[in-house]
C-alpha cells in the first residue's frame, strides 16, 4: 500500500502546482510525449510483446489479444492522439457566462481543473496515454492503474511521458501509475478520499460493478458497450449490411462494437440471409431467435442471456421485431446505455429511435464505431460515460473540469 500513498500524495501536490501551468507549458508538454512515443516505439514494442506472451500462454481470446497489442502504427495513432489534444483550446481559466444581479454583482462561472483524477482500466495500453494527456491539458494530475494483462507496455509508456513532460516543465507528481496490479491495491484506489476527486472506470462489467460497489470517492461510470443495430423495415438494404458489417466486425473487441442485430419484420425474409451470409463471410457466429432462423436455419440459437452480453468477439445476437416500438422496447430492456443505431428512410421512425431509446449516443444510418473521442473531434477520450450526471458519452477536456464561481462586487453588503 506504500507505492498508492506515495503516488496519490504526489499527485495531489503536483494537482496545485497544475493549477498555474500555463497553456503554452502544457502544449510543449504534450509535443514533447507525442515525439517520445514514436522514438520510443522499440522499448514500447518491447514490453507489449512481454504482455502478449503472458496473454497467448493463457489462453486469452483473439479479439482481446487484438486490443491489446501495439505496433509501429498504432503509436503513431497515439501519438496523433496526442497532437489532437495539444491542438485543442485549453478550458482552463476559461470564463463560461457573467451575468449582473440589482445589487450590482457581477457573478461568473470560471472552468477549473478537477485536481487528481484516477482510472481504473483493463487491457487497453492506450488508455494509459489518453488519460494522461487528458488530464494534463486540463491541468489534473492522473493516478493510473491498468490491468495486469498489460502492465508491462503501461509501465513503458508511462516512464516515456514522465520523462518528456517532466522535462518540458510540468511538475513532477502530475502523471501517476500504481505498478501494484491486486485487486486489494484496487480497492483501496477506490477509497482514497482526500486524495482522488474523482474516478473513472474503464472495462468490463466486473470491473465496472466492483467500482461502483466499493468506490467511497466520486465516480464516473463508464459502462460496458452491449450496443445494437436495428433495420427498419423502409431501411436501404445495401446500407444496412454495410453498416452492420461495420459495427460488428471492424473491431469486435471495443465497448463501441454492436453486439446485437434486431430486424424489422417486414424485411425478415429478404434480409436475413443477404445479412447472416455476409456475417459468415467475416466469421461472426449469430446467435439467433426462432423466427430468424425459421428464414436461415444454419446458425445458432439465441437464449435470454444472449441478449444482455458484451461479446467483444466475433459473435452477434439477433432477433426479429414487430417494428420501431418493439426494437425500442428490446433496446431499452438489455441495453447498457452506450451507442444505439437505426438504419431507415422512415424519418418519423427515426426521430421516435432518437428521443426514445436511452444511450448516450444514438445514430440515424450510421455505424456505432463511431463513438469515440477522436471521432467526435475531442482528440483522445478518458471513457465514454453511460450515466446521467455530469458527463455523458465520450469524455473529452470539457468533462474533466470543474466550475467555480468568481465574484465582482465594489462594497455590497447583504441586508
Amino acid at each position: 500500500m506504500n507505492e498508492l500513498f506515495e503516488k496519490c500524495t504526489l499527485a495531489r501536490d503536483a494537482a496545485q502546482k497544475l493549477i498555474s501551468i500555463e497553456t503554452a507549458v502544457k502544449d510543449a508538454a504534450l509535443e514533447a510525449i507525442a515525439q517520445a512515443i514514436v522514438a520510443g516505439t522499440e522499448e514500447i514494442i518491447a514490453a507489449n510483446r512481454l504482455d502478449l506472451e503472458n496473454a497467448k500462454a493463457k489462453g486469452t481470446r483473439k479479439a482481446m489479444i487484438d486490443r491489446l497489442t501495439l505496433t509501429k502504427e498504432r503509436l503513431e495513432g497515439i501519438a496523433e492522439g496526442v497532437r489532437q489534444v495539444k491542438a485543442l483550446s485549453d478550458p482552463i481559466g476559461e470564463v463560461v457566462k457573467m451575468w449582473k444581479r440589482p445589487n450590482g454583482l457581477l457573478i461568473g462561472q470560471k472552468r477549473v481543473p478537477m485536481g487528481v483524477i484516477a482510472i481504473i482500466y483493463e487491457a487497453r495500453p492506450n488508455v494509459t496515454v489518453d488519460a494522461a494527456v487528458l488530464c494534463l491539458k486540463t491541468s489534473n494530475a492522473c493516478v493510473l492503474r491498468g490491468g495486469s494483462e498489460a502492465i508491462n507496455s503501461n509501465v513503458a509508456l508511462m516512464k516515456i511521458m514522465q520523462k518528456a513532460a517532466y522535462g518540458a516543465g510540468l511538475p513532477e507528481g502530475a502523471l501517476n501509475i500504481i505498478e501494484d496490479t491486486s485487486r486489494e491495491t484496487a480497492t483501496k484506489l477506490m477509497q482514497m478520499n482526500g486524495y482522488i476527486d474523482m474516478l473513472i472506470p474503464r472495462g468490463g462489467k466486473g470491473l465496472i460493478k466492483s467500482v461502483v460497489e466499493n468506490a467511497t470517492v466520486p465516480v464516473v461510470e463508464t459502462a460496458a458497450g452491449n450496443c445494437h443495430v436495428y433495420v427498419d423495415g423502409t431501411a436501404d438494404l445495401d446500407m444496412a449490411v454495410n453498416i452492420v458489417l461495420n459495427a460488428k466486425v471492424q473491431r469486435p473487441s471495443v465497448c463501441n462494437a454492436a453486439e446485437t442485430l434486431l430486424i424489422d419484420k417486414k424485411i425478415a425474409d429478404e434480409f436475413i440471409p443477404r445479412m447472416f451470409k455476409a456475417l459468415k463471410e467475416k466469421n461472426v457466429e449469430i446467435r439467433a431467435d426462432e423466427k430468424s432462423r425459421a428464414v436461415y436455419s444454419d446458425v445458432c440459437a439465441a437464449d435470454e442471456e444472449d441478449y444482455y452480453k458484451e461479446y467483444n468477439d466475433y459473435i452477434m445476437a439477433v432477433k426479429v421485431v414487430d417494428g420501431v416500438d418493439e426494437a425500442i422496447a428490446h433496446i431499452n430492456k438489455y441495453n447498457t446505455k452506450h451507442s444505439e443505431a437505426i438504419v431507415t428512410n422512415d424519418y418519423k421512425a427515426s426521430q421516435k429511435f432518437l428521443n426514445e431509446v436511452d444511450a448516450a449516443a444514438i445514430y440515424v444510418n450510421a455505424s456505432t464505431r463511431f463513438t469515440d473521442g477522436f471521432e467526435f473531434g475531442f482528440g483522445a477520450e478518458i471513457g465514454i460515460s453511460t450515466q446521467k450526471m455530469h458527463a455523458r458519452g465520450p469524455m473529452g477536456l470539457e468533462t474533466l473540469t470543474s466550475i467555480k464561481y468568481i465574484i465582482y462586487g465594489n462594497g455590497q453588503i447583504r441586508e
